[in-house]
């Protein structure tokens, strides 16, 4: 599922991309939040989380098609390309597969009245998107 171009709300510059309903559990999908392609994730009790859509080590715009998975009590999604596995709440890579860590951007998320709001980016550092992709 691709989640519809999102639309700005009067506070707090967040962006209302969709309903709850609208994205599968454990499964993910694509927003556009100002003009950068975002990745949702759903897990089982609604909470809802947003990273990067672009896979930092294949270079593809991939990453809601991830398998949701965990680590312990903390939710992760692996890439659908070379499974680097990554943090859904810090973007953090977790298991770089034989490469250097590369981190993801997060956005903060919100859901009122079942409907999913996307906010700033939380992180810092953004990640360098200009690096090549990692050998397999």
């Amino acid at each position: 599922m691709t989640a519809v171009v999102s639309e700005l709300t009067e506070t707090n510059m967040w962006h209302v991309v969709c309903g709850l309903t609208d994205l599968a559990v454990e499964r993910g999908a694509a927003a556009l939040i100002d003009g950068e392609q975002v990745a949702l994730f759903r897990l089982v009790d609604d909470r809802v989380f947003a990273i990067q859509q672009l896979d930092p080590y294949s270079g593809a715009y991939v990453l809601s098609r991830g398998i949701v998975g965990s680590r312990g009590e903390v939710p992760t999604v692996a890439s659908p390309m070379y499974k680097q596995v990554f943090d859904l709440t810090t973007g953090r890579c977790l298991e770089p597969i034989g490469a250097e860590p590369v981190h993801l951007r997060t956005w903060q998320v919100r859901v009122e009245g079942g409907v999913v709001q996307v906010g700033a980016v939380v992180d810092a550092v953004e990640p360098d998107l200009t690096a090549p992709a990692a050998p397999l």
